[in-house]
C-alpha cells in the first residue's frame, strides 16, 4: 500500500487540522471543562459546516461518499487537538454503519448529521472480553425484545439514536436502532470528561425497521466493530502526535542547569522513543484502515495489531511525555493532561494490550 494520502485526503487533513486549531483552542477547552456542557457545541457546529461531518456520510444525505481512511484522517486531527465534540461516536459507531447497510430511511438519519444538528452513537462493548456479544434480541410477533447490557456508550443520553448489536434467536448478531428513551441509561463518566452510559436494555421492544439493514447475518456487526477499533486508533494516533509536539516544544524551551533540555542526551533517547511508538502506532493504523476500505479479509488483524499499539507502547510514550514534563505534566491547568486522560480512556475502550494479544492470535491461528 502507498501510506501517503492523496490530494483529496490531504485537503481533508489540512481543513480539519487548520479548523481545530483554531476552534479548538486551550482558552475554549478550558471554558467547556469549566462548564457542563457535554460537548463543546461551537465546535461541533463548526465541523458540520465545514463538511467534515459530512465526508464520511452518503451523497443522497448530503455527504461526500469517502470512506474509511478519510474517516481516520477526521478523527486524527479530532484526537491531535483533543476537541471535546461527539466524533467518534456519531461517524466510527453509527454513520460507518449505517451507510454501509442502512435502508434509504434508515440512511435518512445521517441527513442532519452533515449539519451537526444531531448526534448518534453505538453500544459496541460489553463486559467481558472484547468483541463479545451477549446481549439478545428476541422475536416477537413483527418486532423484536432487545434484553443485555451495554457498557463504555458515549453521548448516549444526547443521541438521537443509539445502534445496538445483539444476537438474534440464539444466531447470528443483528445491530439495532433503539431510542435512548427506551432503554435504561446510567451514567459513568469517562477520564476525558465525556459523557458515557451503561445501558439496559430490560426487555424493550422495537419493530422489525428497527434492525439495521433488515437483516441479522453478522455484517452489520462487523462493520461496526471494525469502525469502532478503526475510529479509536485513529483518534489516539491523532493524541500521541498531539502530545509529541507538546513534550518537544517544552524540552526545547525548558532549561536545566543553563541548557534546554533538548539538548540532554537521556532527554532526546525518551523523546525518540516516543516517536517509534507513535509511528509504529501510524503505520498500523493507516495499513488497517486502507485495508478495511479496500474490503481485504486480513483488515481486523492488522487493526488489531494498532490497537496493541494504542494500549500498550503509545500509553507508555504518554506517561513518558508527562516525565520530560516533570510535575507540570501532572497539572490540570497544563494541556498535557487532556492527551493523557484520551489515550487512557481509549486503551479502556480497546479492552487494553492483553485483549488485543488474544485478538491478534486469534487471527493468526484463524489464518493458518
Amino acid at each position: 500500500m502507498d501510506f501517503n494520502l492523496d490530494p483529496t485526503q490531504r485537503e481533508l487533513r489540512d481543513l480539519a487540522a487548520d479548523l481545530l486549531g483554531r476552534e479548538a483552542s486551550t482558552a475554549r477547552l478550558d471554558a467547556h471543562d469549566a462548564g457542563d456542557a457535554p460537548f463543546e457545541a461551537g465546535i461541533w457546529k463548526a465541523m458540520g459546516q465545514a463538511g467534515l461531518l459530512g465526508a464520511c456520510l452518503p451523497e443522497e444525505t448530503g455527504g461526500a461518499g469517502q470512506g474509511p481512511v478519510e474517516m481516520a484522517v477526521i478523527l486524527r486531527e479530532v484526537g491531535a487537538h483533543v476537541a471535546p465534540v461527539p466524533a467518534y461516536a456519531s461517524l466510527a459507531l453509527a454513520a460507518v454503519p449505517i451507510a454501509a447497510h442502512g435502508t434509504p430511511d434508515q440512511r435518512a438519519l445521517l441527513s442532519r448529521l452533515a449539519d451537526a444538528e444531531t448526534v448518534l452513537t453505538g453500544a459496541w462493548r460489553e463486559a467481558g472480553p472484547i468483541g463479545q456479544v451477549t446481549a439478545t434480541a428476541r422475536r416477537d410477533g413483527d418486532g423484536y425484545v432487545l434484553e443485555g447490557v451495554k457498557t463504555f456508550v458515549p453521548y448516549a443520553e444526547q443521541a438521537a439514536c443509539i445502534l445496538v448489536p445483539a444476537r438474534v434467536d440464539g444466531a447470528d448478531v443483528g445491530v439495532f436502532l433503539v431510542e435512548p428513551g427506551a432503554v435504561e441509561l446510567s451514567r459513568h463518566p469517562a477520564a476525558t470528561g465525556e459523557p458515557m452510559s451503561r445501558l439496559a436494555l430490560g426487555g424493550v421492544r422495537v419493530g422489525s425497521d428497527a434492525l439495521l439493514g433488515g437483516t441479522a447475518d453478522g455484517a452489520a456487526w462487523r462493520t461496526l466493530q471494525s469502525s469502532a477499533i478503526a475510529g479509536a486508533v485513529a483518534t489516539v494516533s491523532g493524541v500521541i502526535a498531539g502530545a509529541l509536539k507538546i513534550t518537544t516544544d517544552y524540552v526545547k524551551t525548558r532549561e536545566q542547569f543553563g541548557r534546554a533540555l533538548a539538548q540532554f542526551q537521556a532527554v532526546t533517547m525518551q523523546v525518540a522513543d516516543v516517536y517509534i511508538a507513535a509511528r509504529a502506532l501510524d503505520v498500523a493504523m493507516w495499513a488497517g484502515v486502507w485495508r478495511l476500505a479496500a474490503g481485504l479479509p486480513d483488515a481486523a488483524e492488522i487493526l488489531s495489531v494498532a490497537a496493541y499499539n494504542a494500549c500498550d507502547p503509545v500509553l507508555k510514550a504518554l506517561y513518558t511525555c508527562q516525565h520530560l514534563h516533570g510535575g507540570i505534566g501532572l497539572d490540570i491547568t497544563y494541556p498535557l493532561h487532556r492527551y493523557f486522560a484520551w489515550g487512557k480512556h481509549y486503551a479502556h475502550l480497546l479492552g487494553g494490550a492483553e485483549a488485543q494479544l488474544d485478538a491478534i492470535g486469534d487471527a493468526v491461528a484463524a489464518s493458518s
